[in-house]
């Protein structure tokens, strides 16, 4: 599988984004309004100093303070309406994209593509909704205001203007060295973090293992090394943020005082007058706010950007497997009415990034339609990730895996059938868990499960199919979970099944339904791939592939042949050059 880089032209997320140009229009339109309404109270008080105070005029003072309250009613408005209007356009982000980012973190998480943590991108898409309402993106659109302070202060007196030019270049400079200073250690902080969750969590999957053996102790010894590390790098970085912030506050008071002292000195000097001194003081408060405002929200904008770049590098990265799949759905129904699929690998070859030797090396193999392989050999060969290069959830493989001609990224998932190891249910009904969390009819989960053997078992349980299993399945035995796990695979009658060691966890009864199973499968004209050691199991297959240090070491026929047409397996043909991946 290719790696994921970044693309020169406009991403998915970008484009998707550029949607809302009107919206964002709006919202830079209302901004605009905000900020010249934010004049209003500077204006007032310029007002009350040079002309009420001097004409002691009440009617005047009735009549600004009326237009004040007029004006500030108005910049409330608009600042609602502009809140409002982000808050829908983020909401209508998430609810555009959630399930387009369900299904990316899922093939991301499985293929471990980009070294993108899969899990990952909800969060990544949250924190972009939040950005689009939060204070963030107000201060992006609040900055290019600040010139135009900056201008009305020149007009009151260059001196006026000149300092608020300082005190912004001096707070853009310390935004600079915050982001300097505070980044790697924050950085290294939220990694030490994860970390040390990820550790945690392993250890209480496995707490009945750990308590049982003695081992608590041991690990809650090099629990607590990890958690030191990541205490380590949260102090380094909250000592530097507050370095940071004591230095902000001083610059701020002194901007404050100072602005009001050099106003002074003018209207000592005769130069303007005392309302406009006031004025000025509060110009150029509004005239730094806005680099304030981003200095505040740098660590949010940063978090936002790093989100959006890797969203949009995994969106780019993972097309839609139903985009894939909706060229070819014509040519599968034409095929429909045929039961197996034809399968065909042409040196296929898998790696692991821990493994200096790859998995599989050139493995080349034709396989019929409506054939059943055993695939066996030694621990560590690499049947298991054999299976799952078929099925096209490795994460690193090259070669080609061909069905009925077409690549497998070609083919519906509900084409296929698989039954891995590890048998993973989810928190749901047994119904639901067998028809893979589809809109289901009752009878066809009822067909699956008596395919494999479990219809009976279901119905012993209080609430038949409709009990259920608990997160991860854990209200059920292992030999139960794999079972149903087996009518999940046979569900819908696929024409593609792989089963990895299938009978790891099954009892006697267990062992026949998987042997009528795989009966009726072959029955029907299923095309089965089936990993085992088992010979009871093996006799059932029509050929058997024997895997050595990842490679073909023999491909022979039926150990017992219950098809009329089997032959022994041929010798392979030669390949054409790989198709990339």
């Amino acid at each position: 599988m290719k790696a994921m880089k970044p693309t020169a032209k406009r991403g998915e997320l970008s484009r998707f984004l550029m949607s809302f140009r009107r919206e964002f229009a709006y919202a830079l339109g209302f901004t605009a309004l905000v900020n010249l309404l934010m004049l209003t109270p500077t204006l007032y008080m310029l007002q009350i100093f040079d002309r009420v105070m001097v004409s002691y005029s009440e009617f005047t003072l009735y009549a600004v303070t009326l237009m004040l309250l007029l004006f500030l009613g108005a910049m409330s408005f608009a600042e609602w309406v502009r809140a409002r209007l982000l808050v829908r356009l983020g909401v209508r982000l998430d609810m555009t994209l959630n399930a387009r980012v369900f299904e990316t973190a899922f093939g991301l998480h499985n293929l471990e593509m980009g070294g993108v943590d899969g899990a990952r991108l909800f969060e990544h898409l949250t924190r972009i909704r939040q950005f689009l309402t939060g204070a963030g993106l107000f201060a992006l659109f609040d900055a290019p205001w600040t010139p135009i302070y900056i201008l009305v202060l020149f007009l009151l007196h260059p001196w006026l203007g000149g300092l608020a030019i300082v005190f912004c270049l001096i707070l853009c400079g310390l935004a600079w060295l915050s982001s300097q200073v505070m980044a790697a250690p924050l950085e290294d902080a939220a990694q030490a973090a994860r970390k040390e969750a990820v550790v945690l969590e392993n250890k209480l999957r496995h707490a009945a293992a750990v308590e049982s053996m003695g081992m608590l102790g041991n690990m809650r010894g090099a629990w607590m090394r990890r958690r030191r590390l990541t205490l380590a790098f949260g102090k380094r970085g909250q000592d530097a943020q507050v370095r940071m912030q004591a230095l902000t506050r001083f610059v701020r008071f002194m901007q404050q005082s100072l602005s009001l002292g050099a106003g002074a000195v003018l209207v000592i000097q005769g130069e303007i007058s005392p309302g406009a001194m006031i004025a000025a003081n509060a110009l150029m408060s509004r005239a730094t706010h806005p680099v304030d405002a981003l200095m505040g929200a740098w660590k949010e904008i940063i978090a936002a950007k790093k989100a959006f770049l890797e969203l949009e590098t995994a969106l780019d990265a993972f097309a839609p497997r139903g985009a894939i799949q909706a060229t070819a759905q014509s040519e599968a129904a034409a095929h429909h009415h045929a039961q197996g699929m034809a399968l065909r690998l042409a040196r296929v070859g898998a790696s692991a990034p821990a493994l200096a030797v790859p998995i599989l090396q050139d493995i080349s193999l034709d396989l019929p339609a409506g054939v059943a392989l055993g695939v066996t050999g030694p621990s560590g060969s690499g049947k298991s990730t054999l299976a799952r290069v078929i099925l096209d959830i490795w994460p690193s493989w090259s070669g080609d895996v061909l069905l009925d001609g077409r690549p497998i990224q070609a083919w519906e998932r509900r084409e296929l059938g698989y039954l891995p190891q590890d048998v993973e249910l989810f928190e749901g009904s047994i119904a639901e868990n067998v028809a893979r969390y589809s809109q289901f009819e009752a009878p066809q989960v009822i067909a699956a499960c008596r395919q494999a053997g479990v219809h009976e078992m279901i119905l012993r349980f209080p609430k038949g199919y409709e009990t259920q299993v608990g997160e991860g399945g854990r209200a059920l035995s292992g030999g139960q979970r794999q079972r149903i796990g087996l009518a999940r695979a046979l569900y819908g009658n696929p024409r593609l099944v792989v089963l990895d060691e299938p009978n790891a966890n099954l009892d006697d009864a267990g062992d026949r339904a998987l042997l009528a199973a795989l009966a009726a499968l072959k029955a029907r004209g299923a095309t089965v791939v089936l990993v085992s050691h088992r010979p009871q199991v093996m006799a059932l297959m029509d050929r058997i592939l024997v895997l050595e240090a990842g490679r073909i070491a023999r491909l022979t026929g039926a150990l017992h042949t219950t098809r009329p047409d089997n032959a022994p397996a041929r010798a392979l043909a030669p390949f054409p050059a790989p198709v990339p991946t």
